[in-house]
């Protein structure tokens, strides 16, 4: 992290709040690993789903809690497919991407790195160029009213093998159709049998063409993957990563190359990625020096948030606010924002800690 601080009288406990969960609401804030549709609140998914009936989804936001429960990873894949499934139109993806800036600038996000699946989008019959320009309104729309920055990653849907890997480039590289908003390029489902290296062509031409490489790797397999990553993708930054633990030298490559690691502890714990908060690998990547950011994932689908991902965090990691602080200004630094955009959140949160410490 930037800063190490620690509170290590109570860090053994990891059900022990040791920072106000009002500072941690107040914090500004950057998220870098975040799913379009997965952030789709329960009002949200309500509303899509009764705008299209012949889906299984419910129309009842309290049965969604419910429907929402995971029994395995490949589990929640099939929920989150039918989730997509309930974005037909420009509409819908407006509605969705509009929403989701509003419900993160009540968390006091600043900027965040949207990850969208446009494959999944366009396969479903929306024009190409109609899903470019609902995002994009819905993405300056909501800076002008909420002060939310958002970026766009376009991924990959790995289970869709090459074919989705072709049109995904197509839509982030085509001169006519690559959004303003778009910075990366990732990979994203599941990962047992589908092999990283296979898409390193795509990345490669992603890469050329300006985007950064940041795809999913070692969340429900082991650290090989992660090297792959790296290897054949030019990873920038690993989503979870978080068999890495299990392989001291990719640590010790992670943490001297400053490859950070975008760690979602409760979306792990909900689809049996880690079994338990306390088993979960955070305090070896941080022992380790490897730069770790704090992220939702698809976050009302885990029944969480952004501000829950800190105090959960802030818990494991033993840290006080200042703590808390340091890593939310590596989140910031480990963004693709531009250095006056960094250097401007970064500023945020220090006034603000000192604030809210002051005597």
């Amino acid at each position: 992290m930037t800063e190490q601080h620690t509170a290590a009288a109570t860090a053994t406990d990891p059900h022990d709040p040791l920072v106000p969960h009002a500072f941690i609401a107040g914090l500004p804030k950057a998220e870098l690993h975040v799913h379009h549709v997965g952030s789709a609140s329960p009002r949200i998914v309500s509303e899509l789903a009764a705008r299209h009936p012949d889906s299984a989804v419910p129309t009842d936001p309290e049965a969604l809690a419910d429907y929402f429960t995971f029994t395995d990873f490949a589990h929640f894949i099939q929920v989150y497919l039918s989730v997509v499934d309930l974005i037909r139109t420009p509409e819908d993806v407006r509605l969705l991407t509009f929403e989701v800036a509003r419900d993160m600038a009540r968390q006091n996000v600043r900027y965040a790195e949207l990850t969208i699946t446009p494959y999944s989008s366009v396969r479903r019959g929306i024009d190409d160029r109609a899903f470019m320009d609902a995002i994009e309104d819905a993405r300056k729309a909501a800076e002008a009213e909420f002060g939310t920055v958002l970026r766009w990653c376009f991924d990959i849907p790995g289970e869709a093998g090459l074919a989705a890997a072709d049109e995904t480039l197509r839509l982030a590289t085509g001169d006519k159709l690559r959004p303003e908003g778009l910075v990366s390029f990732g990979l994203g489902g599941p990962e047992i049998g589908v092999p990283r290296p296979q898409f390193k062509p795509h990345f490669d031409r992603a890469i050329a063409a300006g985007l950064h490489s940041v795809p999913h790797a070692g969340e429900t397999t082991g650290p090989e993957t992660v090297w792959d990553a790296l290897i054949h993708l030019g990873a920038e930054r690993i989503g979870h990563g978080t068999t890495a633990a299990q392989d001291p030298k990719l640590l010790a490559h992670l943490a001297e190359h400053r490859i950070p690691l975008e760690v979602c502890p409760t979306s792990n714990i909900a689809t049996r990625a880690v079994r338990t908060l306390e088993e979960h690998p955070v305090r070896q990547f941080v022992e380790a020096g490897v730069t770790v950011t704090v992220n939702s994932d698809d976050p009302p689908m885990f029944g969480t948030d952004l501000n829950n991902e800190y105090a959960v965090a802030a818990r494991l990691l033993g840290l006080d606010e200042r703590g808390v602080a340091a890593l939310a200004k590596n989140a910031v630094e480990a963004s693709f924002l531009d250095p006056a955009g960094k250097a401007r959140i970064a500023a945020e949160i220090d006034t603000y800690t000192e604030t809210w410490l002051a005597p």
